[in-house]
């Protein structure tokens, strides 16, 4: 396991992460909704996305969406342990004057590719950040979305997974947060639906690192590619 120092020379950890959410003491209504991402969250970032402070402007990095964004304490601890934000931003979370609002915002929180929170906008966002790179000619950025499971309830979505498989977006990556959320059931699961639509398709355990890793990295050539990571249930 890697580590980065952020906070007065520390070297931030996965075991850090619980004390970093618990700076931001705020009136969040979404807490399942931030906990449920942070082992996802955090194995991207520390072992699978090329990204950094030094490299927001670089057009050859990976982009990652949280569409997710109505949860977003995981996401900002995570900003924080890998120091794209400062970690003294935390404990004023969701106040008035602070960047990090209950919805994050691509202008005021460094590292954030985009406005989240609205559900159903992030992986049609995902499909069109992958077809742009793809029109510069550019082969090495790699696009991850992050979604919750009730937000494939949304026809935005249905419509970005039936469009990204036959267009062979291989470079698409979408990471569903499943947490027994959804209102509607799918018949064979969610994995499914997406390889009904020609994706390559994982189902993990959520908190499993190890074996999230294996999924995030497991070869997809000519499709995109969906992990679903199942976690406690939301009301558990």
């Amino acid at each position: 396991m890697t580590a980065t120092t952020t906070e007065h020379g520390r070297r931030h950890t996965h075991g850090d992460l619980p004390r970093l959410m618990g700076l931001m003491t705020g009136d969040e209504k979404h807490g399942p909704a931030a906990t449920s991402t942070l082992d996802a969250l955090w194995v991207l970032y520390d072992r699978v996305l090329r990204v950094g402070p030094e490299r927001m402007d670089d057009p050859e990095r990976d982009r990652f969406l949280l569409s997710k964004g109505h949860g977003p304490m995981a996401y900002y601890a995570v900003l924080a342990a890998k120091g794209f934000v400062p970690v003294e931003w935390l404990p004023d979370f969701g106040s008035y004057d602070s960047p990090l609002g209950h919805h994050p915002d691509r202008v005021l929180v460094p590292g954030a590719e985009i406005g989240s929170g609205s559900l159903g906008h992030g992986l049609p966002i995902a499909v069109g950040t992958a077809l742009g790179l793809r029109a510069q000619g550019r082969g090495e950025p790699r696009v991850w979305v992050l979604v919750g499971d009730a937000e494939l309830d949304e026809g935005s979505n249905h419509e970005a997974i039936a469009f990204a498989g036959p267009a062979g977006l291989d470079r698409l990556h979408t990471v569903v947060i499943d947490n027994s959320s959804a209102s509607h059931a799918r018949p064979g699961g969610i994995a499914a639906r997406f390889e009904a639509a020609g994706w390559s398709a994982v189902t993990v355990d959520g908190r499993d690192h190890e074996a999230l890793y294996a999924a995030f990295t497991a070869p997809h050539p000519g499709r995109p590619h969906v992990v679903v990571a199942r976690v406690e249930p939301k009301s558990a």
